[in-house]
């Protein structure tokens, strides 16, 4: 293997094409060949729920946020923050999470963690009451 690798997050597979989610979700790790940290690239349209009003925490994983674009309304437990373009959140594990898009610019984030070989996520059905500024599913067409 290689010292190092670079790849085009854009030629990455988004693991939400083809589904009725809004926005991207490009998995980095395995295209990097990364040993030790795993890193996604996440983008959510103007006025979408990315997550569906679900949620989701990780038994062990802390995870850290990076938004470099936008205003990602984000809610840890009960607190919702919003985050704005140059924000980085750190999610300690077992923290339940979720994310939306409520403003008119796209946001882009990325997501860091320590890499794993077994997924260690739970989701969280009806997590919060889905917005009223923010589609639930991908525009057709």
């Amino acid at each position: 293997m290689s010292e190092y690798t670079v790849v085009d997050a854009d030629a990455v597979a988004d693991v939400y094409a083809g589904t009725s989610v809004p926005g991207e979700f490009r998995p980095l790790s395995d295209a990097l060949h990364s040993e030790q940290v795993a890193v996604t690239l996440i983008r959510v349209p103007p006025h979408s729920d990315f997550e569906q009003g679900t949620g989701h925490y990780h038994e062990e994983q802390e995870e850290i946020y990076v938004v470099t674009r936008g205003t990602l309304t984000m809610r840890f437990s009960d607190e919702i923050e919003k985050l704005r373009a140059g924000s980085v959140a750190r999610v300690a594990a077992r923290t339940p999470r979720s994310h939306r898009n409520e403003g008119d610019e796209p946001v882009e984030m990325w997501v860091v963690s320590r890499w794993r070989d077994r997924p260690d996520a739970v989701k969280l059905d009806d997590f919060w009451e889905a917005s009223s500024d923010a589609a639930q599913e991908r525009p057709a067409g």
